[in-house]
């Protein structure tokens, strides 16, 4: 009896081994061949391709979205190169951590003669003096360094270290590739995903481009499934409820997504400035600042070529103020409607710019005197206010004085154009530049005569 409980104890821990071992850890590539969707990369003719064919492997960043393959890429390029495989992410390891891998990998390299490909999860997570601590290690060739990050290299990993890594961009695997991962899986379980086709269609949407989470999604529905059972979409929902877009307040996607949102508007693309925003607010966005991004847009981009959208913009701000979401939230759909479809112009933008620099150029120079209130004696006597002409008691309502410092040549800064009402702003500007002109030349025929 003991015997036999003792093969069945063993004979458990075996299939409960293989149980508890997950559908992604199981389908793994085994080679560089089987990584789907970084042709551009691994491929044969790709620059990893070619370094491990010629077993020359230098430092590189692998920057691409979760579940692209980054840390699969980098196990299969040590293990097809011969490389001590070592991995730390950045999130659990400190110095002392990086100190005992530059050691084992010096005593490696040492009595072993094998080098050591060091795999960073996270780099972009040490800060500067950690990752300074790479460099002496990465130049004497103790490591081969593997970085992999979800963040732009350029903003997150400090120069010196990316001067002697190659920077490698992964892409977010698309339907193909998931429709490849699917099959696997289907191979591995010897079943078929027991999905219809539009839920078949959802989970490869849903999965956001990260491989590890179809498959993870597709283990899922293979433990809920009955014997015979096919889940429709509506069954998909309820088993994985809902999963958050991969985006990050603080970083990239962040950034990535208001610049999306910024040039839709500008574009006048209504619809896709009402998706990246609907994008933005799904993921988890404050839309208090996805108001104030649309607040500026309006007088930044729109501004004089409908002054209403500011307008627009504030009511819409003060309603989300009231309501809050998720009924505030249409406020914020509507002011993006409104200001996709409005006519825009950067005059006064660039006029802003133009008025700043003449400014700083031209020092502390003084109004003219005559525009100059005089409250007292003595400022009469300087001449303060003398031959002030008041426009709205001229026959045009516009006397054309002069109102740039004495001595300095007059500046067109403001150049509205023809679109929308800054059209109409346009013929006032003409308008008044006519007349400037005409009682300029009418001045100066007087003094001549």
């Amino acid at each position: 009896m003991a015997k036999r409980e003792s093969k069945n104890s063993s004979e458990d821990t075996l299939f409960s081994s293989q149980v508890k071992r997950p559908l992604a850890d199981r389908l793994r590539p085994n080679t560089l061949d089987e990584v789907v969707g970084q042709d551009h990369v691994v491929g044969p003719d790709a620059p990893l391709g070619r370094m491990v064919r010629a077993g020359k492997i230098s430092s590189f960043i692998l920057w691409g979205p979760p579940g692209c393959g980054k840390t699969t890429i980098a196990r299969l390029i040590a293990s097809q190169t011969n490389l001590y495989f070592e991995q730390i992410s950045a999130v659990f390891s400190g110095v002392a951590d990086l100190k005992r891998v530059f050691s084992y990998a010096q005593e490696r390299r040492a009595n072993a003669g094998q080098g050591t490909l060091l795999f960073v999860d996270e780099i972009h997570r040490f800060n500067k003096s950690q990752q300074d601590g790479f460099l002496p290690y990465v130049e004497d060739g103790t490591i081969i360094l593997v970085g992999a990050t979800t963040e732009n290299p350029s903003f997150e990993i400090n120069a010196a270290l990316l001067s002697r890594c190659q920077v490698f961009v992964l892409n977010r695997l698309d339907e193909e590739s998931f429709e490849i991962l699917l099959q696997r899986a289907e191979k591995e379980t010897g079943r078929k995903l027991p999905v219809d086709e539009e839920a078949r269609d959802f989970v490869k949407k849903t999965a956001d481009g990260d491989g590890r989470y179809i498959l993870n999604i597709a283990e899922s529905i293979y433990n809920y499934a009955q014997v015979g059972e096919v889940f429709d979409k509506e069954s998909i929902i309820k088993i994985i409820r809902s999963r958050a877009p991969v985006y990050d307040k603080g970083r990239d996607g962040h950034y990535n997504l208001i610049s999306a949102v910024h040039k839709s508007l500008r574009g006048s693309d209504v619809d896709a400035a009402l998706y990246w925003v609907a994008r933005m607010l799904e993921a988890g966005e404050d839309p208090k600042y996805l108001l104030r991004r649309l607040v500026r847009f309006s007088i930044e981009d729109v501004s004089m070529a409908d002054p209403n959208a500011v307008v627009q913009a504030i009511a819409c701000a003060d309603t989300y103020e009231r309501l809050g979401s998720p009924e505030g939230d249409l406020a914020i759909l509507q002011l993006v409607v409104y200001l996709a479809t409005a006519p825009k112009t950067v005059s006064v933008y660039k006029s802003s710019y133009k008025a700043r620099d003449l400014a700083r150029r031209t020092g502390s120079l003084m109004p003219p005197k005559n525009i100059l209130n005089a409250p007292t004696k003595l400022m009469k006597q300087l001449g303060y206010s003398d031959g002030y002409e008041y426009d709205p008691d001229t026959e045009d309502g516009f006397s054309g004085a002069n109102y740039f410092p004495d001595g300095m040549r007059r500046e067109k800064i403001y150049r509205p154009i023809e679109r929308g009402f800054e059209r109409e702003i346009k013929k006032r500007v003409d308008y008044f530049d006519k007349l400037r002109a005409e009682k300029q030349r009418s001045k100066n025929k007087e003094e001549d005569e």
